[in-house]
């Protein structure tokens, strides 16, 4: 072939293939694995793939999720413009409109309401950025007490539990590459191996080196097969289990009291009561032998470090909160923490779990994880955003807590940027019904979500690939996602969004940002000299460094790999410990003739949340087309049920219909359904809308159930 035909060729193959290369970030769990979407076109056809780009976290790992993300993100099913609902129907219509309808609206509402009549449900998985920035629009721009987020919903028990023991709440106390140094790890109710699959070889590595590893769950997972002991107990008896835990490493002398003594308060109170307690009486509770508690107890006790981590199998519980703080109770007691390859993680759910919660979203806090009650924090924050004090609100309540509000006419308008509460709620029947009443309801989506279904206007949300920001990953690591992928139609990223409606609202002033980092760069100011102290990250630091590990209050300050090295972040410089009886005045659901099953759920590895992203991915929606129910065999004939047949599972709160599995690895008197799924496959309906008196943390783990087959 001659140099000229090879020219040719040369020149055609470019002309015809071109490659693009976006630098991103996963969307789903809190791991935000770092990745490349590259984009190729051949003549006029476009093809996608990913790959994970290395990391201080993830390593260049990526998940089923990460590598398919693209797919929902390049949906023709994105919502492209404006709709409005004019007789039922959703009709396109400009932003100038839009947002007019929206100004309207509110105005109204709050004028014939009162201020707090209308209120913002935010996300924890949206950006820092625009975390921040809903909080400062609830409060500046609407001067509404009502905000929270469907972070209430995943991180309430575990932020709560932190903060009452340690005085701070970040996700992990140590990093992640501590992990594979550790001499014993338990992994109290979570499935990271289905729920953030590209953490799992840092605990594949412990176990190489020799780790023992006990897990807690009622059912055999993906991650208990990496236990050297698996305790499979009750449904909602974890208190029980963490104190005869303790029981035991307290009985066996396995405490470390000089760390008691110094760093500690409250042993004495623990100590009493744990000592009180019955071994037998807490096998019997928990479902978990004797023996298998004392082996458990002792591998973690005689080890010279140790880990524990939970998520929501425990947290998301009625007593949630003093579970998690049970647990931590151990890890005071060995003192195995604050030093190496000793510490507490709670493995974060959402994509920004961490970072949404600590920036103003939730109804009780300002930036910076300051109290919205607190005198001197409100003067700092209204300072920051030229405000008089006296005109912040104070704080609100909790996330199902608005829907109650709601029903009680005392909420009437709602502003939901990137959240499904009709899905992911307690009583979901019943907050589908409360957005019915409301006078005007304002959903920000990608998609047209179940909520949005209800909403009045709806407006186009911008996708991880098209909305730039920071985010903080389950380390509490900052990180910068770039997005420069163009929007699609007239999608506008969502802090602009914000930015538009608080100014035609007049509130103009305080909104003027042009950038996402123009916007980190006043959070950096909000946050300083709080706990969580960004103020020494910046954007330009973050390109560089590929993550800062906060609290970080100075730009010469590399971040914090490990907390209370030298003292915690109360006051005295003390951890507190929390006593708690196995039998607590928190009602939980019980077992009864009528409801005679327990039923908890959790995730599937390639669904999300309520699944609204991965079903519009056919590479994750073909892996898990339906909800269905695990069962035990044994317990499947019990109630006449055959295996892959379309069973009914009802509580007190609502029924569904979901498919039988058989599985032989749960607990015969408990049943698993995954909560990705809608409407007569949402098991949210099923859950009660009681509340952890703490953390306002609905018991999704816990409920009681009776299942039947389903005759025609």
């Amino acid at each position: 072939m001659t140099e000229l035909m090879l020219k040719y060729f040369r020149d055609k193959q470019q002309k015809v293939q071109k490659e693009k290369v976006y630098d991103t970030q996963c969307p789903y769990c809190s791991m935000q694995c770092k990745m490349q979407l590259i984009e190729q076109t051949v003549v006029s056809r476009k093809s996608y793939k990913t790959i994970g780009k290395d990391n201080p976290t993830s390593e260049g790992r990526l998940c089923i999720k990460g590598m398919n993300a693209h797919q929902h993100a390049l949906h023709q099913d994105r919502i492209k413009q404006p709709l409005v609902k004019i007789n039922d129907q959703f009709v396109p219509v400009s932003w100038s409109e839009a947002l007019e309808k929206i100004r309207k609206s509110f105005t109204d509402i709050q004028k014939t309401d009162g201020l707090d009549a209308v209120s913002v449900y935010g996300s924890a998985s949206i950006t820092n950025e625009e975390a921040y920035l809903l909080g400062k629009f609830a409060r500046v721009g609407l001067q509404t007490k009502h905000i929270d987020y469907n972070g209430r919903l995943c991180m309430g028990a575990a932020a709560t539990g932190a903060n009452q023991t340690f005085g701070i709440d970040r996700g992990f106390t140590n990093t992640v590459h501590e992990i594979p140094h550790t001499r014993c790890i338990i992994l109290a109710g979570t499935n990271i191996a289905e729920c953030q699959p590209t953490i799992m070889p840092y605990f594949e590595k412990a176990k190489e080196n020799g780790a023992y590893i006990i897990a807690i769950d009622p059912r055999e997972t993906a991650t208990t097969k990496i236990a050297d002991l698996h305790l499979k107990n009750k449904p909602g008896s974890d208190v029980a289990l963490a104190n005869g835990l303790l029981k035991i490493i307290i009985e066996k002398n396995l405490l470390d009291e000089g760390f008691i003594n110094t760093r500690t308060t409250g042993f004495e109170e623990v100590k009493d009561l744990v000592s009180s307690l019955e071994l037998k009486e807490i096998a019997e509770l928990t479902g978990v032998s004797e023996d298998q508690i004392s082996q458990a107890a002792s591998a973690f006790g005689q080890e010279e470090s140790g880990m524990i981590f939970t998520a929501r199998g425990i947290e998301q519980q009625l007593d949630g909160t003093n579970a998690v703080r049970c647990f931590l109770n151990i890890l005071l007691a060995t003192g195995k923490i604050g030093k190496p390859y000793s510490g507490y993680g709670a493995v974060t759910g959402q994509g920004n779990g961490q970072g949404a919660r600590e920036h103003g979203q939730k109804s009780d806090q300002l930036p910076g994880y300051r109290s919205i009650e607190n005198p001197e924090h409100r003067s700092y924050i209204a300072d920051v955003w030229g405000i008089e004090e006296k005109d912040l609100p104070r704080k609100g309540v909790s996330a199902y807590e608005m829907f109650e509000k709601i029903d009680e006419n005392e909420i009437t308008g709602m502003f939901i940027m990137c959240s499904n509460p009709v899905v992911s709620n307690p009583n979901a029947n019943f907050v589908k019904a409360a957005l019915k009443k409301l006078k005007s309801l304002v959903v920000v989506d990608m998609f047209m979500s179940e909520t949005a279904k209800l909403a009045d206007i709806v407006l186009p949300a911008s996708s991880y690939l098209e909305d730039e920001g920071t985010m903080t990953n389950v380390e509490g690591r900052v990180m910068l996602r770039e997005a420069s992928y163009p929007m699609p139609g007239e999608v506008r990223n969502d802090w602009k969004i914000i930015c538009d409606i608080a100014s035609v609202l007049g509130k103009e002033q305080y909104f003027t940002y042009t950038s996402a980092e123009e916007i980190f760069e006043e959070l950096r100011l909000a946050s300083r000299g709080g706990r969580a102290d960004y103020y020494g990250i910046t954007y330009d630091r973050l390109r560089k460094e590929q993550g800062i590990l906060w609290p970080c209050p100075d730009t010469t300050d590399k971040g914090t790999e490990r907390l209370f090295e030298e003292s915690f972040a109360h006051d005295d410089g003390k951890a507190k410990m929390f006593a708690t009886s196995n039998k607590s005045d928190i009602p939980k659901p019980i077992q009864s003739e009528k409801f005679p099953l327990l039923l908890t759920t959790g995730r599937v590895m390639s669904h999300y949340l309520t699944g609204e992203q991965t079903r519009k991915s056919p590479s994750l929606a073909a892996r898990n087309i339906e909800a269905f129910m695990e069962i035990h065999p044994d317990t499947g004939k019990t109630y006449g049920l055959k295996e892959n047949e379309l069973v009914q599972i009802e509580s007190q709160q609502g029924v569904i219909i979901v498919r039988c599995v058989w599985s032989n690895t749960i607990r015969k008197d408990t049943v698993f359904v995954p909560f990705h799924w809608t409407e007569t496959q949402n098991v949210n309906r099923l859950v009660s809308n009681e509340l952890d008196p703490h953390c306002k943390m609905p018991g999704f783990k816990v409920s009681a159930v009776k299942v039947s087959a389903v005759t025609s």
